[in-house]
């Protein structure tokens, strides 16, 4: 709609409320994105070459990644690994009380078995008695 004596003009709403800071900062990649894009393989490699004998700083530049966080990648690499060796371990043990239960409750039922064929031999006969040939 236009008025007497008024042009209309184009209105750009891009161009007015535009904000060219925001449109960088909708480009860049928030931190939280950047450090979930890692994923566990690719710091699982990178800890593995650190581990293989790799300089800290040399990597840390090669990578992008400051010394500290792969400090703290290695580091959780190494309780994982000890942690899942302990596991295992664990699993041994288990299994192997679980073996011997089964063998404590096998022998526990035969000596009550023997034990109740002992009572009923001696209900047959209670005065038999052992003689030494002596």
């Amino acid at each position: 709609m236009q008025r007497k004596g008024t042009q209309h003009e184009s209105f750009d709403f891009r161009a007015r409320f535009s904000d060219p800071e925001g449109d960088r900062r909708a480009r860049r990649k928030p931190a939280a994105a950047a450090r979930a894009a890692r994923s566990a393989k690719r710091k699982a490699s990178v800890v593995l070459e650190l581990l293989r004998g790799a300089d800290l700083e040399s990597t840390s530049r090669k990578y992008g990644v400051t010394a500290a966080t792969l400090t703290e990648w290695r580091d959780a690499f190494l309780a994982a690994g000890a942690e899942a060796l302990k596991v295992r371990q664990e699993a041994q043990l288990d299994e192997q009380g679980r073996r011997m239960k089964s063998v404590i409750a096998e022998m526990a039922m035969e000596n009550e078995l023997l034990r109740e064929r002992i009572r009923r031999m001696e209900d047959e006969k209670p005065f038999l008695r052992w003689r030494s040939r002596v």
